[in-house]
């Protein structure tokens, strides 16, 4: 396992970053305890969940995975320092959370209380905001006519990203959570907070977590030099794009038990037909390089200038072990080339 700095924290994390977002609807206790125990011996040490997991969110489903969590680590406390452990606060739009209210500095503070409480641990290593308090270009938001930012009042949210840092930085102080970092947010939104932490003496902003894989490169090149540059840890999330990276979903297919059999989660937006075009000649460059899909998404994924951890979820052991292996494998210049002529050819299919 290869590690790299996440950003400027003083922490090394594995290129691996353990996604736990079915545990508690797709995964059971023991599912997760069989992942967390296999990556942990296989030298992951970054593990990533949300208050709002597991998914689909329900108001049923808000805690579970945090809870799951909570339960390994009370068994085995003694393993609490051998990984970094991120979560993440809702935004606003949950009714069930805060009665769907925006992330505020107050919020944190309590958010960050119930999240230790389910967690059972007495820090949390990288706190994470899930998606900022105005309309940002995620969730298949990526189109010019989705969001008119002339109708975002800048100063407004410069105030509320300062009140969310002095939260933050409470409970820095109190021992609560070590650093924190953003999600599904802009390079404009990095910026500010590093702004106003360095304005403010506040702390610094130490990564991002986008959504990013062969299907969804908006953050390339624009953000990601932002990063490189300012040190801000990269984090991909969704590297196979809801699993349509696999062909699993491929001709309108909804295996059992998979994510896009759950109505909610059904395509998430990703199931075009130009989605199943790009997915099948994928297929086809990884099959030239005896890899199944999974691994060449994820192989190219890791091997992106400028990706410091991806983020990946399993609803099987077996799924894990396939996954894992793809960051032992080095694509040669050729497949790099394959992939970019298949890339070039449907560079946005969603």
């Amino acid at each position: 396992m290869k590690y790299v700095p996440l950003g400027r924290t003083g922490l090394e994390v594995s290129r691996v970053c353990l996604g736990t977002m079915t545990w508690g609807t797709q995964n059971t206790q023991a599912d997760a305890d069989e992942q967390i125990e296999y990556a942990l011996d296989n030298g992951v040490n970054f593990m990533d969940t949300a208050e709002m997991y597991s998914v689909p969110p329900t108001p049923e489903s808000y805690g579970k995975t945090e809870t799951i969590i909570g339960d390994w680590l009370s068994r085995h406390p003694s393993k609490r320092e051998d990984f970094v452990l991120a979560t993440k606060i809702a935004g606003a739009g949950l009714k069930y959370v805060r009665d769907g209210g925006p992330i505020t500095g107050q919020a944190v503070i309590e958010a960050v209380d119930a999240s230790l409480k389910r967690l059972q641990t007495d820090y949390i290593d990288l706190y994470q905001l899930h998606w900022p308090n105005r309309t940002s270009p995620h969730f298949a938001k990526h189109f010019p006519n989705h969001i008119r930012f002339t109708d975002v009042d800048g100063v407004e949210h410069s105030n509320q990203m300062l009140d969310i840092l002095q939260g933050i930085e409470v409970c820095i102080k109190a021992g609560k959570i070590r650093h924190f970092g953003l999600s599904d947010d802009t390079t404009w939104g990095i910026n500010e907070y590093l702004r106003l932490s360095e304005k403010h003496n506040l702390p610094r902003v130490a990564s991002i977590q986008n959504e990013f894989s062969l299907l969804h490169t908006k953050d390339w090149p624009y953000l990601i030099e932002n990063c490189v540059h300012e040190d801000v840890a990269y984090l991909p999330w969704s590297p196979l794009a809801a699993g349509a990276l696999t062909g699993k979903y491929l001709g309108g297919a909804r295996p059992e038990g998979s994510r896009w059999s759950y109505a909610q989660r059904n395509g998430i937006f990703r199931d075009t037909p130009l989605v199943d075009k790009a997915v099948s000649a994928y297929l086809d460059v990884a099959h030239t390089y005896n890899m199944t899909p999974a691994q060449l998404a994820l192989a190219w994924c890791d091997q992106v200038d400028g990706v410091t951890s991806t983020i990946i979820g399993a609803t099987s052991l077996d799924q894990l072990q396939e996954d894992m292996a793809a960051f032992d494998m080095m694509l040669s210049d050729q497949a790099l080339n394959d992939i970019m002529t298949v890339f070039k050819e449907y560079p946005v299919p969603f």
